[in-house]
């Protein structure tokens, strides 16, 4: 029997294909792009990983995102055909409605890509070492040809949770414009972005955080996004989860922490947020600062 890639059967069997619970909507967006990428619909060919990456990524996308709409996980479908970006491995974020691209996940692009090589440069002339302001210079070398990106940061434009780190972050914002460059990935990377609008806080609370340790000791850039993306997800005060990690911890600052406790703090904040919100919100209050004029 010849088998046609394009000779596509009805949705019914598509789905019993691939054994899931599919609307009509999903379906639909599929076979698009099957069409679209020209993948054939025979077990023993290579649209097996893609379709399972389409699936898992949107089963992640359902438990992580409460309040998913259809059309964002339209675009989650779109982005992983396309791209082959896994949410669960830390390649994709949504953040206020839109999907954003990691750090990460450009890097694990580029080596599936087999990228010749990346580059960086400091561009003294325009950075400001003594306001904390850096510009770097990122070339990435694919297939003969370069791609240039350039990444800005100071602390007006970075999180509280990276301040003091300013000069990593621009390096990294550079290397994440280049490498979208060189692979036609239109969207966004988190990195690129400012920082997110959070909860109004009093002036006495608006403390600059100390610098980062450049030792890894937070437990390295993967985990410090994930706290980074628990923060704004749930509208969480920096400074007083902080303060309450370094309690989780048992250590006067979250510096001395090991990286097994991070990343231990860091899954125990995003399960109690996701249950109990509110109740995570008294016991973040309880580390305000007391009162000079209590009695």
């Amino acid at each position: 029997m010849n088998r046609n890639n394009h000779n596509f059967p009805r949705k019914a069997k598509l789905a019993k294909l691939l054994r899931g619970d599919w609307s009509q909507a999903a379906l639909k967006d599929l076979e698009r792009l099957i069409r679209r990428h020209n993948m054939p619909l025979t077990r023993n060919t290579s649209v097996g990983p893609k379709v399972k990456l389409m699936r898992q990524n949107l089963r992640t996308a359902k438990r992580l995102y409460r309040g998913v709409t259809e059309l964002q996980l339209s675009m989650l479908r779109e982005i992983g055909a396309s791209l082959q970006l896994s949410i669960s491995s830390g390649d994709l974020i949504l953040l206020e409605g839109r999907w954003y691209v990691t750090h990460s996940g450009l890097l694990r692009t580029a080596r599936r890509m087999r990228c010749s090589g990346i580059t960086t440069e400091l561009e003294g002339d325009v950075s400001n070492p003594t306001a904390e302001r850096w510009v770097f210079k990122a070339t990435v070398c694919q297939s003969g040809k370069s791609f240039v990106g350039y990444g800005d940061a100071d602390p007006s434009n970075v999180s509280p949770l990276v301040r003091g780190a300013e000069m990593r972050v621009a390096e990294t914002r550079a290397v994440n414009r280049a490498l979208r460059k060189a692979y036609g990935i239109g969207i966004c990377s988190i990195e690129e972005i400012g920082s997110v609008a959070a909860p109004t806080q009093s002036p006495g609370q608006a403390h600059k955080l100390p610098p980062q340790p450049a030792n890894g000791n937070h437990g390295g850039p993967k985990v410090r996004d994930r706290l980074c993306q628990i923060i704004r997800q749930h509208q969480l005060d920096p400074n007083l989860v902080k303060s309450y990690a370094a309690d989780f911890c048992g250590v006067k600052t979250l510096r001395e922490a090991k990286r097994e406790q991070v990343e231990a703090f860091v899954v125990h904040l995003a399960d109690w947020a996701e249950k109990d919100r509110n109740a995570l919100l008294c016991q973040l209050n309880s580390y305000l600062p007391a009162e000079r004029g209590a009695a």
